[in-house]
C-alpha cells in the first residue's frame, strides 16, 4: 500500500461520510449510520489482529463491555468526564490485553479461539452477577458526554443523531487512519509476516510473542472505545455488550468484508448492520435470509465483499 493509496482510501470514505446524510430521509438515518461507525471501528481492530498478524479472537466483546461499562461507572464513581472515561477504558484494556494475552498467544488455531472465548465469557458473567455495581442484567444509564451544550454555545445546533453520526465518523477515520498507517510501518510489515508463517518470521529475526501481543493489545484498545462510543451514544448499556453472539457479530463482520482490507472489513460492518434494518420485511424469517446472505458471499466471494468484488473488476478491466 503506497502512501497515495492510504490518502485515497481515507478520502474516498470521507466523501461517503459527507454525501450519505443528504439521502436521509429522517433524523434516524443518522442514528444508524452513527451505529455503522462504532461498528466499524471495533472491526478495524479485529483487521489488525485477524488480517494483519493472523490470531483469532472470539471474545472481543469483553473489551467492548469494559469501554463501555469504563462510561457508565467512571463518571458517577470516580467523578472523571465521559470523556476521559473512554481513554480510562482502553487503558484497563491495554493492561488487562498485556496480561492475558501472552500465555493465551502462546496457543494457535482453535486452542486460541477457545481462549480468548472464555475471556469474553468471564467479562459478560462479572457484569451480568455484579448487580451492585453494574445493574446486572438490567444494564444501567450512561451519562450524557456533555459536548453538545458546548457547541451550542459555539453556534452548532445539532440534533443527538446528527452529533454522533459526525463524532463517530471522526473517530472512524481517526482508526482507519491509524491501523493504515500501521500497514505500512515495521511493525504492521512484522505482524503481515506472522500471518504468513510464524516459523519463517522467526528465522529472519521477529520477535513472534512481541507483535503477536502488540496486535492483540491494538485490536483491544480498538474494541474499548467502540464499546465507549456504543454505550454514550445509546445512554444506556447491558452486559449483552460484552456477551458472545456481540464477539461473532464483530469477527463475521470482518470476514464478510474482508478481514485483510480495513475499508473491507468497514464494508462489512456496513452491510451486517444495515441488513436487519432492511430485512425487517421478512419477518420471522429475518435471521434465515441473513445467514443465507452470508453463506452465499462466503461460497462465492470467499475473500470478502470488497476484496473479491475489487479484483473481479480489476480482471474484467484488463
Amino acid at each position: 500500500m503506497t502512501l497515495k493509496n492510504k490518502w485515497v482510501q481515507l478520502a474516498i470514505l470521507a466523501a461517503i461520510i459527507l454525501i450519505l446524510p443528504a439521502f436521509f430521509p429522517s433524523g434516524y438515518y443518522y442514528r444508524v449510520g452513527a451505529l455503522v461507525f462504532v461498528n466499524a471501528l471495533s472491526v478495524v481492530g479485529l483487521v489488525i489482529l485477524i488480517g494483519y498478524a493472523g490470531q483469532i479472537s472470539l471474545g472481543h466483546a469483553g473489551f467492548a463491555g469494559i469501554g463501555a461499562y469504563a462510561c457508565a461507572l467512571a463518571p458517577v464513581h470516580l467523578g472523571i468526564p465521559p470523556v476521559l472515561a473512554i481513554l480510562l477504558g482502553a487503558a484497563i484494556s491495554a493492561v488487562l490485553a498485556l496480561l492475558i494475552g501472552r500465555p493465551i498467544l502462546r496457543l494457535k488455531g482453535y486452542y486460541l479461539g477457545v481462549a480468548t472465548l472464555g475471556f469474553g465469557i468471564l467479562v459478560s458473567m462479572v457484569l451480568s452477577n455484579e448487580r451492585g455495581l453494574t445493574g446486572g442484567p438490567d444494564g444501567m444509564a450512561v451519562p450524557s458526554l456533555g459536548l453538545r451544550p458546548l457547541l451550542r454555545d459555539m453556534g452548532l445546533r445539532l440534533s443527538g443523531g446528527e452529533f454522533w453520526y459526525i463524532f463517530n465518523a471522526a473517530a472512524l477515520l481517526t482508526g482507519i487512519w491509524i491501523a493504515l498507517n500501521l500497514y505500512q510501518s515495521a511493525t504492521g510489515r512484522a505482524m503481515r509476516a506472522l500471518h504468513g508463517s510464524e516459523t519463517a518470521a522467526q528465522t529472519v529475526g521477529i520477535d513472534v510473542s512481541r507483535f503477536k501481543l502488540q496486535a492483540f493489545i491494538i485490536s483491544a484498545v480498538y474494541a474499548s472505545v467502540g464499546g465507549s462510543l456504543l454505550a454514550l451514544q445509546n445512554g444506556f448499556i447491558t452486559p449483552d455488550v460484552a456477551g458472545f453472539m456481540h464477539s461473532v457479530e464483530m469477527v463475521t463482520m470482518a470476514v464478510l468484508g474482508g478481514v485483510g482490507s480495513v475499508l473491507g472489513a468497514t464494508f462489512g460492518a456496513a452491510v451486517l448492520t444495515l441488513l436487519p434494518q432492511i430485512l425487517t420485511v421478512f419477518h420471522d424469517y429475518e435471521h434465515l435470509v441473513l445467514g443465507l446472505v452470508m453463506i452465499l458471499v462466503m461460497i462465492f466471494l470467499p475473500l470478502g465483499l470488497l476484496p473479491s468484488l475489487a479484483a473481479r473488476i480489476r480482471w474484467r478491466g484488463v
